[in-house]
């Protein structure tokens, strides 16, 4: 049966997705996170979009970002559809992790355990929904933004077409944390060890990639937004 490892591993395991995911979208003022910093380039990009001709270019972008959701969540479900029919027949489970322990595991861990990964795989399918759905609203409120400049309700327009695509990232980037956890959530079917070691590494990877990666330095090292321009937004 599961035993208080088990419980403290599990219980590390959704302590840090939250703390990590909490921490990376309330980061501190001196050190932003790529999430956040991101937040500047897609008000940047609406403004830009208010003056661009033609602007073709604007429902490309969009239209990849919304084909990139459309295949995590399509991903999602034949994961979690492969989670349950892995969780009711678990005898062929059995069959490998006696190659890999001598223990004798009922039934009912084996399913626990998986059903922890398809809690996450869940988390994340509904979030890559969302943010689809986000980005539909986003592409509507973009196609409301007037074309004359110089119409009063240009720039506003573009500004709630900003924040709307703000959530419909962050909800994106909730469901690729989401699938991180799914797959150290593995780990937890070799043992409870080897899920401390898969949470730990995997939250050092996301906060890697977030606080101290490459793309990170290149962002925050590009010229300021103009003051004016962020004002006028």
């Amino acid at each position: 049966m599961l035993t208080l490892l088990d419980a403290a591993a599990f219980g590390l395991l959704v302590f840090c997705w939250l703390v990590v995911s909490w921490w990376i979208e309330h980061p501190g003022a001196s050190h932003p996170s790529v999430t956040v910093i991101m937040i500047k380039f897609r008000h940047e990009w609406m403004r830009q979009f208010v003056t661009r001709e033609p602007r073709v270019f604007d429902a490309a972008i969009l239209g990849n970002l919304r084909q990139a959701t459309t295949f995590f969540a399509s991903g999602c479900m034949i994961a979690i559809g492969g989670m349950l029919a892995m969780i009711g027949n678990t005898e062929q489970l059995q069959m490998v992790a006696s190659d890999l322990t001598v223990d004798e595991v009922p039934n009912i861990v084996w399913q626990l355990k998986l059903l922890a990964v398809v809690m996450f795989l869940t988390n994340g399918f509904l979030k890559f929904v969302w943010s689809n759905r986000l980005f539909g609203y986003c592409a509507v409120v973009m196609a409301a933004v007037p074309n004359d400049v110089e119409a009063p309700s240009a720039y506003a327009r573009a500004a709630q077409a900003a924040e709307i695509n703000v959530r419909a990232a962050w909800n994106f980037n909730r469901g690729l944390r989401a699938v991180y956890y799914a797959l150290g959530t593995l780990a937890w079917l070799l043992g409870p060890v080897p899920l401390i070691l898969a949470t730990l590494t995997v939250t050092f990877i996301i906060w890697q990639r977030e606080f101290m990666s490459l793309s990170r330095t290149i962002l925050k090292s590009g010229p300021p937004m103009p003051a004016a321009e962020e004002d006028r937004l």
